[in-house]
């Protein structure tokens, strides 16, 4: 369940990033905004709690012994590139095209992270099953926003961009995982990622103030936008505790599969002008339930 609802959020997360990106008219604007707030949010959190700040204790203790490696610390780079290239290519593309991206590099790497044994659940065979998983992850997000991408247009550039970011996540996933494990508590993790992102997104920020990016002042007629953060938090923390406890391929699958509902509610009840609720989009959210099924099965087979 916890998976699935990453899957939401992370649907919702791009709408309102992207939505902040084009009233601003600067990505990297949007995607400073998103990932300091939820630091900010995480930081409150974290000096209130006493086992939150032994968690983070835990964390630092474990980078000086070796346990976690510094390149297992810095997770929030990645989440910091997923963020900018949310906020960069939403407005471009579409939520749907960029989903696309997202799901076809996640996917694809999934079965590598957790063959490679970066997870905190070490080494998971490749199966027949698992593999049948993810390609028909694939295929569902295909069938499902297909009929989208003419209509979106979407520049091959573009595409690019989220396809990494997926790649990247399914090693985010992993990494969060493993300093969850060391610390005992997915909120510290989330700040350490929050943390690092932050700083990331504040030097890219400094550098394209520097070379004359236009800097937004309006914060306009729609709060919910600025809710980025929050969202981020929600599902950067769901995610660090849940690769531990399913893996990253199958979180994967279930966050595909929560995508691609929250698509189809948001279509319904908020639809924009690009909306389109088809029978190829339901046939990919069966799809989509269909690859969590046999990928989940393939965790255990032999």
């Amino acid at each position: 369940m916890a998976a699935f609802a990453i899957g939401i959020l992370s649907s919702v997360q791009a709408r309102m990033n992207g939505g902040l990106a084009a009233e601003w008219s600067n990505p990297q604007q949007a995607a400073l905004f998103s990932f300091g707030s939820g630091f900010l949010l995480l930081t409150v959190i974290a000096l209130s709690s006493r086992a939150i700040r032994g968690a983070l204790a835990r964390i630092l203790e474990a980078l000086r012994a070796g346990s976690l490696r510094w390149w297992e610390g810095i997770g929030g780079f990645l989440g910091a590139f997923f963020v900018l290239t949310q906020s960069a290519v939403v407005p471009v593309v579409g939520v749907a095209a960029f989903t696309v991206g997202i799901v076809a590099g996640q996917t694809s790497n999934s079965l590598l992270v957790d063959r490679l044994g970066i997870g905190p659940r070490g080494r998971i065979p490749v199966t027949r099953r698992r593999a049948i998983g993810a390609g028909l992850a694939l295929v569902a997000v295909a069938s499902a926003v297909g009929g989208r991408l003419e209509v979106a247009g979407p520049s091959l550039l573009a595409l690019v961009a989220a396809f990494t970011a997926g790649v990247l996540i399914a090693f985010q996933q992993a990494i969060n995982g493993r300093v969850t494990v060391e610390s005992g508590q997915p909120i510290a993790a989330a700040w350490l990622n929050f943390a690092t992102g932050t700083l990331l997104l504040l030097v890219v920020f400094g550098v394209s103030a520097l070379t004359g990016s236009s800097v937004g002042t309006d914060w306009g007629n729609h709060p919910v936008l600025y809710l980025g953060g929050l969202v981020g938090v929600i599902f950067i923390a769901l995610a660090a505790w849940t690769v531990t406890k399913v893996g990253v391929l199958v979180t994967a699958l279930l966050s595909i599969a929560g995508q691609l509902v929250s698509a189809v509610v948001l279509d319904i009840a908020l639809p924009t002008s690009g909306a389109m609720v088809n029978a190829a989009l339901v046939a990919g959210v069966l799809l989509a339930f269909a690859a969590v099924f046999v990928g989940a099965r393939g965790r255990s087979a032999r």
